[in-house]
Order: C-alpha cells, then structure tokens, then sequence
C-alpha cells in the first residue's frame, strides 16, 4: 500500500513496442514508533522510536513535531480496514540541552546518541488528577504497547473507539508546512524533497501528457511512472524497487493488450524497446563546503536538472542513455548539468541500478539538485522543479523520436 504504478497506452501500440518508464521513491529518513513505543522517565510520557534511513538526525532536535502513518481498525463485525492518519497540531518535540550543561557542544559538536537522546516528549505524567485517570495511566503502563493518551488523539482523529484500533505504524513528521523562501522567492524550503519533489513531477508530467485525446492517438508506446517505498534502506522489501512489482505490470500489460497471447519473446523484445528515468534528488554544491564536489562537477540550483554518472554503477547512466535523455532536452532547450561524485568520497545510491538489472531495461539517472539532503528540511530551487517537470513531459512527448534514430540491434 506504499508503491505506485500508472500507465497510459497509446493508440497506435502494437506488442514489442516499449513502455516509456519515470521511476521514483517515495520515502524520506524519519523517525518511526517502536511497536512498542510507551516509555516514561523522570515524570514525562516519551514515545519511543526508530531510526529510519540516513538522516542528519540533529536537526530533528527543538522541531515542532506530530505523527502520520497507517492505522489498521476493528469493526465491530470482526472485520479490518486501514486508515491514513496525519495529526496536524505539534505534538511531540526533542529538546536539547542547555548549553549551560554541555558546554563543550560548540567546540566538540553535537553528537547524540540516538537510542536514548532521541526520544520525543509527549506529555508530563498526571500527578494528583483524577484518580480515574491515574488508575487509566498506571494500568496501560505495563500492558500497553502505546500510552494511551497518544492512542486517544488517534481515535479522535479517526473518529472510533480506542478499542478498535488494531495496530498502528506511524511516523514521526515535522508540522511546519512547505514555503517559498529567499530573497526573491526562488527556494523551497519543504521537508522531503528528497524525493517527492521527482514524485510529484513525475506523476504531474504523466497526467499532463495525457490530458486531451489527441495526446495518445499517435503513441505508439506505453508511459507509465512507478514510485516505490524503503529506497532510504535499501528497496529490499514487498514494496521496493527490488521487489518485481514494476516488471509484474509490465508484463501483465503486455500480455493483456496481446489477449494472452503474448510469448516470452515479445515481452523481451517490449522491455529491450523500453527506457527508464530514475528521478532521485541531486546534491546541489554548498557555497561553504565546494571542496566536497569535484571541480567540473557542481551542479548549482536553478540551472537545470542533474544527471548522475558514476563508473563503479552506483548510477545506471551511460554514454547512451545520457546522450538520448540530453538530445530530448536539446530539442526543447531545457538546461542540463551532470555531477560524478569525488574519487575519494563516497557516493550515495538510487533504484536506478536495482530496477536496470532487474530485467535489463536501459536506464538514465537523474535530479533536481538540492541542498540539506536527508535534514529534516530541506531546500531546492523552485525553477528547477519546474524544469524537471518540463524534462519528464519532454520524454513522454518527444523520447520515442530520437531513440528510433538510434542504432540498436533488437
């Protein structure tokens, strides 16, 4: 229930013909509740939680925080349905220590520890309330997974019983909402950009190309996005790319358009025809630290989207796949920038790679270059977001053109 694959098919498709694929993750670095995440110390109800990802977990200290995620409930008839909940209002927070008790943190830097420094306040512990209360509190304590404060809020944003609620997994979220930012407006300062931005640029340019009658009737081949969870630790999961999802619905789409018909031939022919976006965000070069970028390859904000090389294949780029992605961009004058990580430092990964030797589908990497990658807010250019749009719009409209002009023996 966190991975999504959308296609449209174009009128004129016949079987062998390629699908035309923008692949993205959905996922960020958080906080997640322990399944067993009630805790109290020293006269404070804490929720206990997991780290999720890479985060730079420091700036998850003095947010206003609260939580989102999945609730699984209980009907009354015996039977089980899943809820989306996200409680807007700040509800829980990770204080810092004064510095009057740690006052060597500016010179020896700050660093946590993140099974017993990184727990989030929820509540002080009633003293003298209601001894109704008191006894509600004491008895949940020891038997309950979750407080049961914490699991009140969640009934009255679902609007059940508390004891129709089954299991939960919830994330821990920042309540400041997405802004425009800078002196001219030209950032976006949002948490999870990284990588709903690509996300959402993806799914808008698949909309949009599809959005007359006219815009399908000349298609020959198959657009499609696919956006996948837990890329943040790897994608080896029931909803990651290293999961088969994306293929399965290929293959299902190919062999309904071929009324079952459809051998192992066609499909081979159909993905050897196809090409991949992996869309995952770019590290923009941070004006205080550009020795961390290798000099001829600093992608900057603003000035188009990034295309990932790397020669040990953290990245699934090729010469043929970056020449036919940048000859699309050529065509319609979007600016591009391409980044390889320095020698000596170590380069991060995408699905891009996962997805290209699942079933060797030729494949570019891809982003929008950012700032703050994995904090818990971050920053990008809002022209780039734009052009990224227009890049994957660009692809579905104009990709099968130039790849027909390319000599590849099927």
């Amino acid at each position: 229930m966190s991975s999504l694959v959308a296609f449209a098919i174009g009128e004129r498709y016949s079987i062998g013909n390629g699908f035309h694929v923008i692949a993205a993750h959905t996922d960020s670095p958080c906080l997640k509740l322990k399944p067993k995440s009630s805790l109290s110390k020293s006269g404070y109800l804490m929720v206990n939680v997991q780290t999720y990802g890479s985060g730079l977990w420091h700036t998850w200290f003095d947010r206003d925080l609260s939580l989102a995620g999945r609730v699984i409930l209980r009907s009354d008839d015996g039977s089980f349905s899943q809820k989306l909940v996200k409680i807007k209002r700040p509800l829980l927070r990770v204080p810092t220590l004064a510095i009057h008790l740690n006052r060597t943190v500016n010179t020896d830097g700050f660093k946590p520890n993140l099974e017993t420094h990184l727990i989030p306040l929820l509540a002080t512990e009633p003293e003298k309330a209601s001894s109704e209360l008191n006894d509600k509190m004491n008895s949940s304590s020891s038997k309950d997974p979750h407080h049961q404060l914490l699991m009140e809020i969640l009934s009255d944003e679902l609007g059940c019983k508390v004891e129709n609620i089954a299991s939960v997994e919830l994330n821990v979220c920042d309540t400041q909402p997405s802004c425009l930012g800078g002196a001219n407006n030209e950032f976006i300062f949002s948490g999870r950009l990284d990588n709903l931005a690509s996300s959402f640029c993806a799914l808008r340019a698949l909309v949009d190309s599809c959005a007359s009658p006219e815009n399908l009737a000349n298609e020959h081949t198959i657009k499609m996005i696919a956006l996948f969870d837990n890329e943040e630790v790897g994608s080896d999961s029931y909803q990651g790319a290293g999961a088969p999802t994306m293929f399965e619905a290929m293959r299902r789409i190919t062999a309904c358009l071929g009324h079952q018909s459809v051998g192992e031939c066609a499909f081979a022919r159909a993905i050897r025809h196809s090409f991949l976006v992996s869309a995952d965000m770019a590290h923009g070069v941070h004006p205080n630290f550009t020795d961390k970028h290798e000099e001829n390859h600093r992608p900057l904000l603003q000035k188009g989207l990034v295309i990932k090389h790397n020669a040990n294949q953290r990245y699934a780029t090729s010469g043929v796949t970056a020449f036919l992605f940048k000859e699309v961009a050529k065509i319609h004058n979007l600016p591009t920038q391409e980044f390889v990580v320095r020698n000596d430092m170590g380069c991060g990964s995408t699905i891009g790679p996962i997805l290209a030797s699942g079933v060797g589908i030729r494949t570019v990497d891809c982003g929008i270059a950012q700032l703050s990658m994995h904090s818990v807010r971050e920053i990008c250019g809002k022209d780039d977001v734009d052009i990224a749009y227009k890049h994957f719009k660009a692809f579905y409209k104009t990709f099968s053109r130039i790849d027909k002009n390319l000599d590849v023996d099927c």
